[in-house]
């Protein structure tokens, strides 16, 4: 039972303080005249004072609240090394009996893992909403186990007790950790760019450790090689990429005995390789209609440097105007096919014909640079079969195709073939026109040599083929119509999307690769697909997770030679796969999770915040501490022991309220006193007369 005064003015509280002043002014007033009855008069202000302001007394049937205590558990991926989670569950059964030991007072358990997305040890979200569910007024203090690496300390909620920190981790661990401290996200191929890493020991070093470790570096899935370099130094490795596109960079230090984990000594950079400016050359034969198409769409991509010439006085030319007179500029034969072939990425004869202005050592120079790894993509027209094609110069060596002599003038439509249905180059083009494609008037015949035919023109003759020879490309497009699509002849068709994709897988675009096996993540899901030329299913894939396991999958049809699949990584880090002969590596967020990033066990970055509450940190190395009762305020953490602050917090069941003095009496009594007062007054004035 709790007893208290209350008042319940019966006037407003402004006017009745107003009246209290105006008694003042009025007593003071008799005081100063020198009234005998001024106690009097102040006895019945008093009096009506308390009228007004209705004093009650109020009591109440209060029933108590048992404190509460929140022990939080950092169950993160960090708290899994060494013997922490035997720390972790010795504290949590002391805590328990202490707490149980105490008057009064319940425990909430919380436990808390990694966070979502690689967001590490969220301890204070945890404490937030542990907090929302419990009534502030209960709350006597937070107990919070863990190794003290927690990442959201921007979090931290304001607690009214203490929050004391147990400590888990021993003073002789000790770690060793691989930093990737500087690593771009793209580079141009063929630069050099510099990549900083670093290999550091933190903790308590053994002397066996050494000064030296060995680094073992990988590109995709290449053989590996290994450097020994220096601990705890800065390095600047010099790396350039081996292809364009994404290149998975994979370092690793080997495990050392002690250290507390190696899940950091490995780390992943994916570096996008990018070309600078592409070199295409464009070597035209003679002036004609769909000589712009190629020029148009060369021009038009901001990363290809062009280089164009088209032949436009051949040397068998005889007018009789003196060379000095004419505007031509010389075909400088020498430098762009001896000197400079390397340079470029591409180059493409369109409707070129052999006129003996390039020399057959030339072209035996741009079949060398085919076989070297150079592409070149031929544009035949109706001198392809002719006495003077290229076929009857060296380029023969590679072409894959032979003319027939023949030229077909009739109107047909180009088709893909099946061949060319599940090709990336020509994969998915009847779908950009779906109202069919517009004829074309000039076909080549050609017999097939080797290569990949993707599209036949009249009679099924090949139209498009593809070929590698040695480490190049060559392609041969059988028609010199295709600017007929351009300019939407019956329709037209899908001109620059085939042409552009046709330059591309010149130029080695991974995305346009026959046979690819790509994964592509978005949070733990990858999306793994193949693409294959062949008609017969790959097989099954294998997938090796970051702790060596393995799993195999099965990819359904997505499409014409596409396979692919979603699947949910079970955990991150870096993942190999394989399949027939094809091999991808992939990470999974970082290759070392951010639980492994700093794995020794410090209470630095929670101690602002624990200081803040009246709070400790105590290691559960040093012994577990027992828990006292401490008033607020007062610090809450000593050697051996933490505190909790008792809230005192209740409920009231009973309420009632009555009044001390009823308002009439003390009115009466108010009345009295004045009349009292003015009878005190009379008489003194009567003797004074």
């Amino acid at each position: 039972m709790s007893r208290t005064v209350v008042f319940d003015p019966l006037i407003a509280l402004p006017a009745l303080w107003a009246l209290a002043i105006i008694a003042a002014l009025l007593l003071a007033f008799a005081l100063w005249k020198g009234l005998r009855g001024w106690p009097l008069r102040g006895l019945a202000f008093v009096a009506l004072g308390v009228a007004l302001a209705n004093p009650s007394l109020q009591e109440e049937n209060r029933k108590p609240l048992s404190d509460i205590v929140l022990l939080l558990m950092d169950e993160s991926s960090s708290q899994t090394l060494s013997d922490r989670k035997a720390q972790i569950d010795a504290a949590v059964s002391r805590m328990t009996a202490e707490v149980a030991a105490l008057e009064n007072t319940e425990l909430r358990v919380i436990r808390f893992g990694d966070g979502p997305e690689d967001a590490g040890s969220l301890a204070m979200t945890a404490l937030a909403q542990a907090m929302a569910e419990e009534p502030r007024a209960r709350i006597a203090g937070a107990i919070l186990i863990t190794d003290g690496q927690v990442h959201d300390l921007g979090l931290a909620p304001a607690l009214p007790a203490p929050l004391q920190v147990l400590l888990t981790g021993k003073k002789q661990d000790w770690d060793r950790h691989l930093i990737i401290k500087d690593a771009p996200a793209f580079a141009i191929l063929g630069e050099e760019f510099i990549l900083k890493l670093k290999v550091e020991d933190k903790g308590a070093v053994p002397d066996s450790a050494g000064a030296m470790v060995t680094l073992t570096i990988g590109v995709d899935s290449d053989a590996p090689m290994t450097f020994d370099i220096p601990l705890n130094e800065d390095l600047e490795l010099p790396v350039r990429l081996p292809h364009a596109g994404m290149n998975v960079l994979q370092f690793s230090v080997a495990p050392v005995a002690g250290e507390l984990t190696d899940r950091n000594n490995v780390a992943v950079v994916q570096v996008n390789g990018v070309r600078d400016r592409l070199r295409v050359l464009l070597v035209s034969g003679e002036p004609h209609a769909g000589e712009r198409v190629w020029r148009n769409l060369l021009k038009s991509d901001p990363s290809v440097d062009l280089v164009h010439f088209t032949i436009l006085r051949p040397p068998e030319k005889q007018d009789g105007v003196p060379v000095e007179e004419l505007s031509l500029i010389a075909f400088p034969t020498r430098e762009l096919f001896v000197e400079k072939i390397k340079d470029f990425d591409l180059i493409i004869f369109d409707r070129y014909r052999m006129r003996g202005i390039l020399p057959m050592e030339y072209i035996d120079n741009v079949v060398q640079y085919v076989k070297n790894g150079g592409t070149v993509l031929v544009a035949a027209g109706p001198e392809f079969g002719a006495v003077d094609s290229l076929w009857r110069s060296p380029l023969a060596e590679i072409l894959p195709v032979e003319p027939t002599s023949q030229v077909i003038e009739e109107g047909y439509k180009p088709k893909l073939t099946d061949l060319g249905r599940r090709h990336p180059v020509t994969e998915g083009l009847e779908a950009l026109t779906p109202q069919g494609w517009g004829r074309w008037f000039r076909l080549i015949d050609v017999n097939l040599l080797r290569g990949q035919v993707l599209m036949s023109g009249a009679q099924d003759k090949p139209l498009l083929v593809l070929d590698r020879v040695d480490q190049g490309r060559i392609a041969v497009l059988a028609s010199d119509q295709a600017w007929l699509w351009g300019r939407g002849y019956e329709g037209g068709g899908p001109q620059l999307e085939l042409l552009r994709r046709l330059a591309h897988w010149m130029l080695k675009e991974p995305e346009l690769e026959e046979e690819a096996l790509t994964a592509t993540n978005k949070s733990d899901v990858l999306t793994i697909t193949r693409r294959t030329v062949s008609e017969k299913p790959p097989g099954e894939l294998v997938i090796t997770g970051p702790d060596g396991v393995k799993q195999k999958l099965v990819l359904p049809p997505a499409g014409p030679g596409k396979y692919a699949a979603d699947w949910k990584a079970p955990a991150l880090g870096l993942y190999r796969l394989q399949q027939d002969d094809l091999v991808r590596v992939v990470a999974v967020g970082p290759s070392a999770p951010k639980e492994f990033v700093e794995t020794l066990a410090s209470g630095d970055g929670l101690a602002p915040i624990v200081a803040t509450m009246e709070g400790g940190i105590l290691p559960i190395e040093a012994g577990l501490p027992g828990i006292r009762t401490v008033r607020e305020g007062r610090p809450a953490a000593g050697r051996g022991w933490i505190g909790v602050t008792p809230r005192g917090a209740f409920v009231t069941e009973d309420l009632q309220i009555s009044p001390l003095v009823p308002g009439w009496l003390m009115l009466i009594l108010a009345a009295g006193l004045a009349v009292a007062a003015w009878l005190v007054e009379g008489r003194f004035k009567r003797r004074a007369a």
